[in-house]
């Protein structure tokens, strides 16, 4: 099944030069580029590409949670609270500074599986836990601890779509319809190209 899924190289990939480097892991798979810009977004724009959802906070806020409580850190006297969604609340925030701390490269990768592939060559959100081989396995170099400390996100120079779903929301987001081609890569015949979403 031919899929559609939107990767963001941070802020942290682009100062470092890796914006070619992480193309051409994609490209090499077999997926097919249909959009790509290269923008400063903004806090509205992170705010949006970010759920809202109680779930969502809860999940992230456990996940912090457990962190500061497996490093012996205190999430009171660090954090403020215990409670999962204000820790959660708190950790969009820094998400939304990091998406918006300076320039970033959106892209809308499609092929079979694409949101599933992606992933798997993205790697862990945890770079410390990404296997060598994926992006953050081999050019992530932040930690747990040290974001921990500094109270800000893990820097993990990409991001991913999750699920199909959530490709759709944030390729709407990022891109207009005009902005994302359909084309043939093998056939050398672009004279039907289209700039709508399927």
């Amino acid at each position: 099944m031919t899929e559609r899924t939107l990767i963001v190289i941070k802020h942290d990939g682009v100062a470092r030069g890796l914006m070619g480097e992480i193309i051409k892991r994609f490209e090499r798979v077999g997926l097919k580029l249909v959009a790509m810009e290269f923008l400063k977004s903004t806090r509205d724009m992170g705010d949006s590409h970010y759920p809202h959802t109680k779930k969502w906070l809860q999940k992230v806020g456990e996940r912090t949670l457990k962190e500061y409580l497996d490093k012996d850190l205190d999430p009171v006297k660090e954090l403020g609270t215990m409670d999962p969604i204000k820790i959660g609340q708190l950790v969009k925030g820094w998400l939304i500074d990091y998406l918006s701390a300076g320039p970033v490269l959106a892209m809308v990768w499609e092929g079979p599986n694409a949101v599933h592939v992606c992933r798997k060559l993205v790697g862990d959100t945890i770079p410390a836990n990404a296997v060598v081989g994926s992006i953050r396995g081999d050019y992530g170099i932040d930690s747990a601890e040290l974001a921990n400390s500094q109270q800000r996100p893990i820097y993990n120079i990409i991001h991913a779509s999750g699920e199909l779903a959530e490709a759709k929301e944030e390729i709407a987001l990022w891109f207009k319809n005009r902005e994302v081609f359909d084309y043939n890569v093998y056939s050398g015949d672009f004279s039907g190209v289209s700039g709508k979403l399927k």
